[in-house]
């Protein structure tokens, strides 16, 4: 885990770090293992009462890998080998339990963007209760550049935060969208122009409260939304059905190709 993903404690905050910072920490495999690691320790740590979870170098996460595309533009699938409709994490599989998995811990998370947060980055730093963003990061639910759609836990957090239409057209376009448009569309929770150092600062605050008051109002607050085991089942059948179809290799194929896409006929 160690060469994806660190956690260093102190006082009660955990700081958690992605380190692939030479791939703009990209999601390989070993990141997705890392990231379910980081989030299944962190859920019985004695005595964390709060997260940070950022990314090192130039990015928080640019999306999924880029050597993953290349697999898919050859028709050879994503490298995965589980079925996606299997719930192998509670109520979410593998990929999405990357991102459910800091909803699932008992104490807050607040993700710290800068840079890139692109498709399943993207939905990474939406598994956080709070975004901290850099005045200039940039975010997109960019699935559908590659034929996909956003299978990581993104619909059901999505959907008790964004506008309905305005999430259908991040949704259909990919379109990449700023800090401040993030925060008028209920994305972001504070623009910062050091968002790991304020989210440090938060984080240490939140430590200094009672513990048991804080759990208990994470409780509280992840039972306003909506049961989501049955959109992450949804995520994981729509996907399934999409990843190396034809269209969805002739997406990833016209955009390697860096050339206008001929899909056939729905």
């Amino acid at each position: 885990m160690e060469d994806r993903v660190s956690i260093s404690i102190t006082d009660g905050v955990a700081d958690v770090r992605l380190v692939r910072a030479d791939k703009m920490n990209a999601l390989d495999m070993a990141m997705f293992d890392a990231l379910v690691a980081a989030a299944t320790r962190l859920k019985s740590e004695k005595g964390v009462r709060a997260v940070v979870l950022s990314g090192e170098g130039k990015a928080f996460c640019a999306g999924l890998d880029m050597g993953r595309f290349q697999t898919m533009g050859s028709g050879q699938g994503t490298g995965r080998k589980e079925d996606l409709a299997v719930r192998s994490h509670g109520i979410a599989n593998q990929p999405q339990y990357a991102v459910w998995g800091w909803r699932e811990l008992p104490v807050p998370v607040i993700a710290a963007v800068h840079g890139v947060a692109f498709g399943g980055g993207f939905q990474l730093a939406l598994g956080a209760d709070m975004r901290f963003l850099a005045p200039d990061a940039r975010m997109s639910i960019m699935e559908i550049k590659w034929g996909l759609v956003p299978d990581m836990a993104g619909t059901p957090i999505l959907a008790s935060l964004v506008r309905d239409d305005i999430l259908r057209d991040l949704c259909y376009t990919g379109r990449i969208f700023s800090a401040q448009e993030a925060m008028s569309y209920g994305l972001a929770t504070r623009i910062c122009d050091d968002p790991r150092a304020v989210a440090l600062e938060v984080a240490r605050e939140i430590a200094n409260k009672s513990p048991d008051a804080i759990r208990a109002a994470k409780r509280l607050l992840n039972r306003l939304s909506v049961d989501p085991a049955p959109a992450l089942l949804a995520e994981s059948i729509e996907q399934k059905a999409l990843i190396g179809s034809a269209n969805q290799i002739e997406a990833v194929k016209a955009n390697l190709d860096k050339r206008a896409p001929k899909f056939a006929e729905a």
